[in-house]
């Protein structure tokens, strides 16, 4: 394993701890898009599916299932313990049309057409549009909390870190898939904006807002 693969999975999970500590301490889930915490839980279950037929490495296996749990934690609190606290006034991407396009997607375009290579595929695809629903919800408040970009920053740095382990890859091991490189770049452009202000706001104190 390569130094960038394992910094962007430590990113990973630190952005997955960010928020669940975030809402257990708060004892709030405000803010955060349960919709796109769905989308994420779908991913896992979805990419990880080789966990009932496969074992690659300990680390590999305990990182999955951290994912998995994580996800179906976090779906827990927004729309069961601390559901009173959930913004669904202002959760109201139409997540319809980012999961049947991309189901379409995966499809069509995939390297083997098998059940589990195709949910797979989807897994990629969906990763790259799962946080539209946040977006889309801090656009609609006007403004995130400090903490909550935190989580977005640390997830975006993951995928950006993964790209440049796709870079690595490629030089170095003669490896190169098309579908998770092209999902990467456009899941790291969709955060592009947000780097920006990140670094020009939140770093230096300030609220950071997303343009409605």
């Amino acid at each position: 394993m390569n130094l960038f693969r394992l910094t962007g999975d430590l990113s990973h999970l630190a952005a997955i701890i960010i928020l669940l500590l975030k809402i257990w301490k708060s004892r709030s889930c405000a803010g955060i898009s349960g919709k796109s915490q769905i989308l994420f839980a779908l991913v896992f279950t979805t990419r990880y599916l080789d966990l009932l037929t496969s074992f690659i490495s300990l680390y590999n296996t305990s990182m999955k299932v951290i994912y998995i749990a994580c996800a179906y934690a976090t779906v827990y609190l927004i729309y069961a313990k601390f559901k009173a606290t959930y913004d669904g006034n202002h959760d109201t991407f139409r997540v319809e049309f980012l999961v049947v396009p991309v189901g379409g997607l995966a499809f069509l375009v995939n390297h083997d057409f098998s059940p589990l290579e195709i949910l797979w595929t989807f897994s990629i695809y969906l990763e790259s549009v799962s946080i539209l629903p946040q977006l889309f919800m801090i656009s609609k408040t006007g403004e995130a909390e400090t903490i909550t970009t935190h989580y977005l920053f640390f997830l975006g740095l993951y995928r950006a870190l993964y790209l440049f382990n796709w870079i690595w890859r490629f030089y170095f091991e003669g490896f190169f898939d098309m579908i998770a490189i092209v999902a990467g770049v456009v899941q790291t452009i969709l955060y592009c904006d947000f780097f920006y202000l990140y670094v020009t706001k939140v770093l230096k104190g300030k609220k950071l807002s997303l343009p409605a």
